[in-house]
């Protein structure tokens, strides 16, 4: 047995030489990434990366005061004993290793502008977070690369613009469905109401009369649970579950989990869209494009003889299900964090009520146009998407290729963290990076002020392709609501809770209730 125990020993100490050696050796090959911490063999910087407080791990946090409003960084200071954090240490610039995977992390506006701006092309590439991988497997728009990626944006920017992406038509489909949502908060009748479903309702027909060519009715029980399906999904994703299987892929992927919960959702809104597309297929006249679906459908035809054509059936799905989640969550998202500013801070609902009656006064329809007259509005609104940091840490990029940065070589198909969050609240950039407050948004004249730091749509090749929509929609709603109603909270303003469901992802909204008072 004494000479069982010592053989045992001794090929424990074996084995687990040679993998250190082999890790080394890997690293080796990995070109000259920036320094970061020490990583152990398989389980890579496991010791200085908590799954569930990722972007704390990450971030520099050490001279924040606790007055701060801001969704992200009211999670990191809610955390103590906690290492400092890598950027501290190591710079904007560092790397860390989920599990044996190398990835870059870039903080600050210098850095990750130089990457995703200065060298565009080199950090276009996209990596898929593995809890959404068995959905895209690198289809879709959103998660394809090289000339999928290409020809998939081209096309999909081409057909929204040709639908009315900043034009007059978008602006009247979005002005009619806000008026469907000023007589469902009337139903109300100032009562409190959780306003979640209904802002999701509201948001998401505005992108579905584009892909599908036609809106729902609120009491719609299929679309009501699709919403429910989505708010849902994006909760899982951002959980620390999922955070920690994202990290570690490699070992968890043989169990059940986030993935599956993930997956089983994206599923059944896939299967509705797909359902959606047969009824098109159905009833296409190629004479008469309707929406986005019947323009992919056109163009599948056009290239059906192309052999290897990205214009086939499962682009058209998953690229669909890009744009229908993307065009409903993130702005429904930012309206309810909006309300949740607006209610905390009372004197800033009021300056713009007093802006709204100004230049667009009680009766007349608020138009895109008024943007460029209001800019009180617009620099709160701004101010409402920086502070609720809705991406904080952008999805994964990589490099396309070896590429060299700041003195360093990124190998080819290293993944990119660029950490938004650290971009929207960089020192350097704003008056006051941790409050929310317009004015980091205004000059001394009280004009709107552009801000290059303002990256909630990320920046780059891989800027989200339906900015302008969201920014369209967001001023609209706003507007609109605000015009007609005076938010009230059920309980008083500086008790209301800032703190986000999730945070990982995507920073997930806390569920309140409030009263719409007409004005």
């Amino acid at each position: 047995m004494e000479l069982f125990g010592a053989v045992t020993l001794f090929l424990v100490f074996y084995l687990s030489c040679l993998a250190i050696v082999s890790f080394k050796r890997k690293l080796s090959n990995k070109g000259r990434l920036p320094p970061g911490p020490t990583p152990l063999p398989l389980i890579g910087n496991f010791l200085q990366i908590k799954s569930s407080q990722t972007l704390k791990s990450l971030l520099k946090v050490s001279d924040f005061n606790h007055n701060v409003e801001c969704m992200t960084y009211n999670i990191l200071l809610s955390y103590n004993g906690f290492p400092t954090q890598l950027s501290e240490r190591y710079g904007p610039v560092f790397t860390v290793y989920f599990g044996t995977r190398p990835v870059v992390v870039l903080c600050g506006h210098d850095a990750v502008k130089e990457a995703l701006i200065d060298k565009a092309d080199e950090f276009s590439g996209r990596a898929t977070n593995p809890t959404l991988e068995r959905t895209f497997q690198g289809h879709g728009v959103a998660f394809a690369n090289g000339e999928r990626w290409k020809q998939l944006r081209r096309f999909s920017v081409s057909v929204l613009r040709d639908f009315g992406m900043g034009k007059k038509s978008i602006q009247e489909r979005i002005q009619e469905e806000a008026q469907f949502l000023l007589e469902e908060f009337r139903k109300t009748k100032e009562k409190p109401f959780d306003p979640t479903y209904y802002l999701s309702r509201t948001v998401s027909n505005v992108i579905c009369s584009i892909i599908f060519g036609e809106r729902f009715d609120y009491e719609d029980k299929e679309f009501q649970s699709l919403m429910e399906i989505m708010n849902v999904a994006f909760r899982e994703m951002s959980s620390g579950w999922a955070q920690f299987y994202d990290m570690y892929v490699s070992f968890l992927k043989y169990f059940p989990g986030p993935p599956t919960k993930v997956y089983d959702s994206m599923e059944k809104m896939r299967l509705f869209i797909a359902k959606k597309m047969k009824k098109n297929k159905d009833t296409f006249d190629p004479n008469f494009q309707r929406d986005f679906i019947d323009c992919f459908v056109t163009q599948m035809e056009k290239e059906k003889t192309k052999p290897g054509t990205e214009f086939n059936e499962k682009n058209l799905v998953l690229t669909t299900l890009n744009l229908f989640i993307g065009g409903t969550e993130t702005v429904s998202s930012t309206l309810r964090y909006g309300f949740l500013f607006l209610m905390k801070h009372p004197e800033v609902q009021a300056k713009v009520h007093e802006e709204i009656d100004r230049v667009i006064g009680h009766n007349r329809v608020p138009n895109i146009e008024d943007r460029s007259q209001m800019p009180y509005v617009d620099g709160v609104i701004h101010e409402i998407q920086r502070c609720s940091d809705l991406l904080p840490m952008d999805v994964a990029h990589r490099v396309i290729r070896d590429t060299e940065f700041r003195g360093y070589l990124i190998p080819k198909g290293t993944e990119i963290y660029p950490v938004l969050s650290s971009v929207l609240h960089d020192p350097t950039m704003f008056k006051r990076p941790f409050a929310f407050d317009p004015e980091n948004f205004l000059d001394e004249n009280g004009r709107f002020k552009k801000n290059d730091a303002f990256v909630p749509f990320s920046s780059g090749k891989r800027i989200c392709l339906g900015e302008s929509l969201a920014r369209m929609e967001l001023f609209l709603f706003f507007t609109t609501i605000l015009q007609s109603f005076h938010l009230k909270p059920t309980i008083p303003p500086e008790d209301l809770d800032l703190t986000p469901l999730e945070s990982g992802l995507i920073t997930v909204p806390p569920f309140y209730q409030f009263s719409v008072i007409p004005r």
